[in-house]
């Protein structure tokens, strides 16, 4: 700690036009001279020992972006369908170009599974639905983004001030700039798409050069298949599970799949209220604590049984639609690749 406070008084006194960006923004746009921007610099300084000033300078090239806040009220706005969500992923695209990612890294998919539990399927489509295996990483300056939505963004403003606090933490562990790194419109940064307090607290090394890198495919790996393990992967257990509902059925269970995803009961419970798996072959655990998911088709609604894995999908994007987006990728890509191997 001393030591990156001895960094930072030396960045701050003697090095300022590396922490600020070429063309600061317009003095009608200039964060640090707004009040609520200045009382979050001095308490988050204080509480982590920070120069207020150095915040703030560092805020000075910030710009209001208001496209960031269209793009973040799109959804709130108009909630896509599965059937309408679900083509942007399960398509010819993504399931060959699955594939070939799979293969070019085969070896750090492999060390990943060992180390970590996930299956390879499972990361290849993480990343495949996050950036397309690293072909969109994002546009938007990460300071920009965060800076917006921490100050501009009243829904959810605490968050991203939260967010805004990491990435500043993040830069000084790493000693990066914080005008350069680019990501999504919601701060999300690398192939991986990690918030900044995920990257503190998730990403690794996976290639052992010393730095911890997620735009770097190597780290993005490992850092996927390690943030899934923390948060409760567990090996060789299923995601989902479809399911045959009667018309009757599906009309008593719907006041319990809340937004499209029930609480989690045991399997016996399930199974006494009329629910079945569509393939008789399938074994579940009776004391399993599994969810109903429901899905709209394009011809009505389809049923899964979501279990413990789907719930850690939905840690890493809390949206039930990417959560089955990655599982049924994952499942394609599979399927493909071992298609591919047979002669």
């Amino acid at each position: 700690m001393r030591l990156q406070l001895f960094l930072l008084f030396f960045i701050v006194c003697f090095t300022p036009p590396l922490m600020a960006a070429k063309g600061k923004a317009a003095p009608g746009n200039d964060l640090s001279q707004r009040a609520d921007v200045q009382a979050w610099a001095a308490e988050f300084g204080a509480k982590k020992g920070i120069n207020p000033v150095f915040l703030l300078d560092t805020l000075k090239s910030a710009k209001i972006e208001s496209r960031i806040i269209e793009l973040m009220d799109a959804p709130v706005k108009a909630p896509t369908p599965w059937f309408e969500y679900a083509p942007r992923f399960l398509n010819e695209g993504r399931i060959n170009g699955g594939v070939t990612f799979w293969t070019n890294n085969e070896a750090a998919l492999a060390r990943a599974r060992t180390y970590f539990g996930v299956p390879s399927e499972i990361v290849v489509a993480i990343i495949g639905v996050e950036t397309h295996y690293g072909r969109n990483v994002g546009s938007f300056r990460v300071l920009d983004a965060l800076a917006t939505l921490a100050f501009d963004y009243p829904r959810r403003a605490d968050y991203f001030r939260g967010e805004l606090e990491e990435f500043f933490l993040l830069a000084l562990d790493n000693g990066f700039t914080l005008t350069t790194p680019k990501g999504s419109y919601a701060g999300a940064m690398g192939i991986a798409q990690f918030m900044p307090r995920s990257y503190r607290f998730y990403a690794v090394d996976f290639d052992g050069d010393g730095r911890v890198d997620l735009w770097q495919t190597t780290d993005a790996i490992g850092s996927a298949a390690f943030y899934l393990k923390e948060h409760g992967w567990k090996t060789g257990a299923p995601v989902l599970t479809s399911l045959h509902l009667s018309a009757e059925t599906a009309a008593t269970l719907a006041p319990l799949i809340d937004n499209g995803l029930s609480d989690p009961q045991p399997w016996k419970h399930w199974r006494a209220l009329g629910v079945h798996l569509a393939d008789a072959r399938a074994v579940i655990d009776d004391n399993a604590a599994v969810s109903l998911l429901s899905l709209d088709g394009d011809t009505g609604p389809v049923y899964f049984l979501a279990h413990d894995n789907f719930r850690v999908l939905l840690r890493y994007n809390r949206s039930r639609l990417y959560a089955a987006s990655v599982a049924h990728l994952a499942e394609a890509i599979k399927a493909r690749r071992l298609a591919a191997a047979v002669p």
